[in-house]
C-alpha cells in the first residue's frame, strides 16, 4: 500500500507538475465531494491518476502529504523524504488531553466505544451503550462560557505550526462528537465559539489557505457550516465562518515575529517542523548565506524586555526545539502544551538546556515515547515523543510512558491504560542524570525494567569516565575520547580486501567488533584464523596508505551501531600497528594511567587493556548505555559520561 501511494504521488507530478496547484485542486475536489455526497475519487478529473484504495478513506491524509512535499521543496529538500503527521496520533493526543487535562476541568463529555474497534457481533450493544452515555450530557449542560466550549475544549486553542490544519481538523472531529446531543442552535453557537477561539499560524500563504479550506470542509461535512452558500437555517453561514478564519488562521513566523493575538492560549497542540537550521535552503544557490542569516536572527531574537527569546538554543539546532521554547512563552500561566517531537530530545546532550527549562520552570507531567522502529510514523526511522506540560511552576514528578507502539494509542480514548510507564520523581531523577533531566529508554518487560532501574541506581553516583575521582584519572588528566584517524569515505581508494599480504596494515571498522559466546572480540583476518574466504570481515579490512596511527595497543569501541542490536557497547583491544575507521572511537590515556594498566597486566599493557575491556563491557554499563543513548550512535560525549564503577576489589582482576 505504501508503494502504491508513493507511485500515485509520482504519477500526479507528471499529470500536474505545479505542487501548489495540486493542493488547490485537491481542496476543490474534496469540497465538491462533500457538497454532492459522493466519494472524492468521483470528483477527480480524468487527467489525474486513479486514486489507490489506500488513499480513499481520508482526503485529509492526501492534503497533508501534498503540503509536506511542497514545503520540502521550498526548504530545498527532496520531496521523496517528506512525511506528514499521522492523524491517528494527533487524534489520540487530543483525546487524552481533553479527557485528562486542566485543573479546573468542567464536566467531561462521556466516554464512548469506537464501533470500528470491536467485532460486528457486539456493535449493536456498543451503539446502545454509546446512546446511553450521550444522554449524560444534555441541554442542561450547555454553557456559554468563554473559557471552554461545551465540548470541553479550552479557549483560546493554538497551533503555531498548523500546516494544512491537521490538528484543528481532529479537534473539530472530537468537538462534533461531544456536542451531538445539543440542539442545532446550541451546536452552531458552540462551534462559533470554537472558531473565534482559534489561534493558528502557518509558515506560508498556501498552508494558511489549505488550513482554512480544510476547516470549512470538515465543518461542512459535519453539517455545521453551509458550504453551498444557500443560507440554510440552523447552520453557520459560509461567509461568517470564512470571516472568522481570516482573522484566526494567519500566515506568519512565530519564532521571529510577534504573536498577533492579545489573549494567551490555554491549550496548544502542535507538531512543529523537524529540520535542522543547517538543512534549510540546502538546494538554494545562496543557501549557505540564507542559513547563516537565519541562524543569526534566531540567536539574536529578543522580546519586549530585551532578553533573548531563545535561552536554550545550543549547537546545531533543530527547529522543533525553538518552537517548543517559543510555545512556553506564548501559553499563559497554567495553560497546557502537547507537542510531537523526535524522542532524541529526551536524551541528547544538546537538548539538556531545554529539558532544564521544562523541569525547572514548568510542570512537565508526561512523555509518550515511541522508539524506533515504530508504526506510528510510517517510513520514519527515528523515534517519536509526545511531551505534555503545564506552563509555569516546576516539575516534581513526570510520568514517562514507553516504549509505546501504534497499538497503545486510540483516537477515541487516547493512551491505553495498560501502557508501560515509569514515574520519574524529581529527587532520584536529578541524581540519576546530574540534573540534565534526560529520560531513560526503558524496555517493555517488567523484569527487564526492574533490572534497568537497579543498574541505574548502582551507577548513578559513580564518577564519570572523563571526571576526576575515578581510577583512570588519578592526576586530573582526564581520559580523552578520540575518533578513528581514517575517514572511510574520503580515503576509500586506500582500503582494500584483506589478502594475507606481508605489507598489509589491518584496517579496523565497526563490522569487525563481534560478540561471540557472550564476549566482545575483534574478528579481523589478521588476528583471527577463523575468518573465512569471502566473509564480510575480509572486505574493507586492509589499509594501503600512510599509517599515522598512534603507536601501541589501544582500546576502542564501535561508534555507529550496525544492524545487530544484541549489544550497544562493544569494546575491544586494538593491537599495535592498526589504523581505525572514523566509525570507531578509542580512548587516549595519560602516561600515569598507561603505567598503571601495565602494572595491572603484570608488565603487559595488552593484558591491562583486556581487563579494562571487561569493565567497560560489563552488563551494568551496557544497560546504562541502552537507557541513556540518544540515538544509534555511541557519541563521544556518551562515552565520556559513562560511570566507571571499579570497586575496591578491582572486579576480581587477574592476569
Amino acid at each position: 500500500m505504501v508503494s502504491e501511494a508513493a507511485g500515485w504521488y509520482a504519477r500526479l507530478d507528471q499529470a500536474c507538475p505545479d505542487r501548489a496547484k495540486q493542493i488547490r485542486c485537491w481542496l476543490d475536489f474534496w469540497e465538491s465531494s462533500v457538497i454532492s455526497g459522493t466519494p472524492i475519487a468521483a470528483s477527480l478529473p480524468n487527467t489525474w491518476p486513479t486514486l489507490p484504495a489506500g488513499l480513499l478513506t481520508d482526503p485529509g491524509v492526501v492534503l497533508d502529504k501534498l503540503l509536506s512535499r511542497f514545503e520540502a521543496t521550498e526548504d530545498g529538500r527532496s520531496p521523496k523524504g517528506a512525511y506528514s503527521t499521522p492523524s491517528r496520533l494527533v487524534g489520540s493526543v487530543l483525546a487524552d488531553e481533553l479527557s485528562s487535562g486542566g485543573r479546573n476541568k468542567k464536566k467531561e463529555a462521556p466516554p464512548t466505544l469506537s464501533l470500528s474497534a470491536i467485532p460486528p457481533a457486539f456493535r449493536d450493544y456498543a451503539q446502545k451503550l454509546n446512546k446511553e452515555a450521550s444522554l449524560v450530557l444534555g441541554e442542561d449542560d450547555y454553557s456559554d462560557s468563554t473559557e471552554k466550549t461545551s465540548s470541553g475544549i479550552p479557549l483560546p486553542f493554538a497551533d503555531p505550526s498548523c500546516g494544512a490544519g491537521l490538528v484543528v481538523s481532529q479537534l473539530i472531529r472530537l468537538h462534533v462528537q461531544r456536542i451531538e446531543v445539543l440542539s442545532a442552535e446550541n451546536k452552531c453557537t458552540d462551534t462559533l465559539r470554537l472558531l473565534e477561539g482559534l489561534q493558528l499560524m502557518g509558515s506560508s500563504g498556501l498552508a494558511v489557505e489549505a488550513a482554512r479550506r480544510r476547516i470549512l470542509i470538515t465543518l461542512g461535512k459535519a453539517g455545521l457550516v453551509d458550504l453551498s452558500g444557500d443560507s440554510r437555517s440552523q447552520m453557520i453561514g459560509r461567509a461568517e465562518a470564512e470571516m472568522i478564519l481570516e482573522s484566526n488562521v494567519l500566515e506568519g513566523d512565530p519564532l521571529l515575529g510577534e504573536w498577533p493575538w492579545n489573549e494567551s492560549p490555554k491549550l496548544l497542540i502542535s507538531r512543529p517542523p523537524w529540520i535542522r537550521i543547517k538543512d534549510r535552503f540546502r538546494g538554494y544557490e545562496d543557501g549557505s548565506k540564507l542559513r547563516k542569516e537565519l541562524s543569526s536572527k534566531l540567536r539574536n531574537a529578543t522580546d519586549y524586555d530585551g532578553n533573548l527569546r531563545f535561552s536554550a538554543l545550543r549547537g546545531n539546532v533543530n527547529m522543533y526545539r525553538l518552537f517548543l521554547e517559543r510555545s512556553m512563552q506564548l501559553v499563559g500561566e497554567e495553560g497546557r502544551i502537547r507537542m510531537i517531537v523526535p524522542d532524541s530530545l529526551l536524551r541528547e546532550r544538546s537538548s539538556a538546556p531545554l529539558r532544564k527549562l521544562l523541569v525547572e520552570s514548568n510542570e512537565w507531567f508526561s512523555t509518550w515515547s515511541f522508539p524506533e522502529p515504530n508504526r506510528v510514523f510510517p517510513g520514519i526511522t527515528q523515534g517519536v515523543a509526545v511531551l505534555g506540560l503545564t506552563v509555569g511552576g516546576k516539575t516534581e514528578k513526570m510520568v514517562s510512558y514507553g516504549p509505546l507502539t501504534a497499538n497503545d494509542i486510540c483516537p477515541e480514548v487516547g493512551l491505553s491504560r495498560s501502557s508501560p510507564s515509569l514515574d520519574l520523581e524529581r529527587g532520584s531523577w536529578s541524581s540519576w542524570t546530574d540534573a540534565t533531566w534526560a529520560v531513560p529508554r526503558m524496555p517493555t518487560d517488567s523484569y527487564d525494567r526492574k533490572k534497568v532501574i537497579e543498574a541505574i541506581g548502582r551507577l548513578a553516583d559513580k564518577p564519570r569516565l572523563s571526571e576526576e575521582g575515578n581510577w583512570l584519572n588519578p592526576d586530573g588528566s582526564s581520559v580523552r575520547v578520540r575518533v578513528g584517524e581514517i575517514d572511510q569515505s574520503a580515503w576509500s581508494d586506500y582500503i582494500d580486501e584483506w589478502s594475507e599480504g606481508i605489507s598489509e596494515i589491518p584496517f579496523i571498522r565497526i563490522a569487525l567488533f563481534m560478540v561471540m559466546d557472550g564476549e566482545v572480540c575483534l574478528h579481523h583476518p589478521a588476528f583471527d584464523n577463523d575468518v573465512e574466504e569471502g566473509a564480510i570481515q575480509r572486505s574493507h579490512s586492509s589499509w594501503n596508505g600512510d599509517s599515522n596511527s598512534p603507536s601501541g595497543p589501544r582500546i576502542a569501541c564501535q561508534a555507529i551501531l550496525g544492524s545487530s542490536k544484541d549489544r550497544r557497547l562493544r569494546w575491544a583491544v586494538i593491537p599495535d600497528g592498526c589504523v581505525l575507521s572514523n566509525s570507531v572511537n578509542y580512548l587516549e590515556f595519560s602516561e600515569n594511567v598507561i603505567d598503571s594498566l601495565v602494572g595491572k597486566g603484570g608488565g603487559s599493557l595488552v593484558v591491562g587493556l583486556e581487563w579494562l575491556c571487561k569493565v567497560l563491557n560489563s552488563e551494568d554499563l551496557e544497560i546504562w548505555s541502552r537507557a541513556w543513548g540518544a540515538n544509534n550512535n555511541v557519541n563521544n560525549y556518551e562515552i565520556e559520561s559513562l560511570p566507571f564503577p571499579v570497586p575496591e576489589d578491582e572486579l576480581a582482576f587477574s592476569i
